[in-house]
C-alpha cells in the first residue's frame, strides 16, 4: 500500500477493513487471493476441478460434446472452503447483505484481471433467484453490486432492477436430494427462466452466466442449454466457488 495507509484487513475481515466502503474491486480481489483457497494449477479445462496427475476429469458433463453440455468452461475465482464457503452461507442463508458488495467487488476484480476471458462476451448475466427468495435474492444482490463496482462500465452487466434473466416461478430446491431429483430440480429451474427486453439480444451472442457456487454443473448446463436454444452462440460460466468434486 501507500506510504502511510493502512493495509488491507484481509478476507474474511472485510467488515472491519479500512477499505470496506471505498476499496475497488481490484484491491479487495487482490487482497482475498492471499487467503482464499486458489483453483488448482492443474485443473479441468471445463469446469476448473483440481486434477490428479494422470487421471481425466470426473465429472460426466466435461466429457460430452459442448452443443449437449451447453456451456463452453466455468471458471471460478476460488475453490468452496473455509471462510468463503461461511460467507456464501452467511448471505445466501441469513441474509448478511454487506457480503454482496464484497462478492461483487471479486467478481469485477476477477474480470479486470482476465480479460482474455472477456474478450467477446456481450452479457454478464446472473442464474437468478424467484423473486419471493427468502431471505434474500442472492445472486440479483451480487449483480447489482458487480454493477455499482463496475464504475468504468467496463464489463456488459445489467444495471440493478433490469436484470436481463429473470425467474418467474418458484422451483424445488436441489440441496439435499439424490442425483435424479437435482437434475429434475436443475430442469425445472431453467424452464422457469425468461429473458427480459429484446430477445434478438441473445441471437449470435456470447453470454457469461454467473453463479455463487458450482458443484455438478447440472443447474447450469440446464440454463446453458435454454440460452442456447433461444440462439446464444456461446455460454461461459463464472463463480464464487467451485465445490471440491467428490464423484
Amino acid at each position: 500500500m501507500t506510504a502511510g495507509l493502512p493495509d488491507p484487513a484481509g478476507f474474511p475481515d472485510c467488515p472491519v477493513c479500512a477499505y470496506v466502503l471505498t476499496g475497488t474491486a481490484r484491491l479487495c480481489s487482490d487482497c482475498a487471493g492471499h487467503t482464499l483457497q486458489p483453483i488448482a494449477d492443474r485443473h479441468c479445462s471445463v469446469c476448473s476441478q483440481a486434477l490428479v496427475p494422470g487421471e481425466q476429469c470426473g465429472n460426466r458433463l466435461c466429457g460430452l460434446p459442448e452443443p449437449q453440455r451447453g456451456f463452453s468452461r466455468v471458471d471460478a475465482i476460488a475453490v468452496y472452503s473455509g471462510a468463503l464457503k461461511n460467507k456464501i452461507h452467511k448471505l445466501k442463508y441469513e441474509g448478511k447483505h454487506g457480503w454482496a458488495m464484497i462478492f461483487g467487488r471479486l467478481l469485477v476484480g476477477w474480470m479486470e484481471s482476465h480479460p482474455e476471458q472477456m474478450e467477446g462476451v456481450d452479457h454478464v448475466v446472473g442464474n437468478p433467484s424467484h423473486r419471493d427468495r427468502q431471505p434474500i435474492q442472492h445472486i440479483e444482490a451480487i449483480m447489482d453490486a458487480a454493477y455499482a463496482e463496475d464504475v468504468t462500465r467496463a464489463f456488459p452487466l445489467s444495471p440493478p432492477g433490469a436484470h436481463r434473466l429473470v425467474k418467474h416461478a418458484e422451483t424445488p430446491r436441489s440441496a439435499n436430494r439424490t442425483l435424479d431429483e437435482k437434475r429434475a430440480a436443475a430442469a425445472a429451474h431453467a424452464a422457469a427462466l425468461t429473458w427480459t427486453g429484446d430477445t434478438g439480444d441473445i441471437k449470435g451472442s456470447t453470454i457469461l452466466l454467473v453463479d455463487d457456487v458450482f458443484t455438478s454443473g447440472s443447474q447450469l448446463q440446464h440454463v446453458a442449454l435454454r440460452l442456447r436454444a433461444s440462439g446464444a452462440a456461446d455460454v461461459r460460466g463464472l463463480v464464487l466457488a467451485r465445490v471440491p468434486w467428490s464423484g
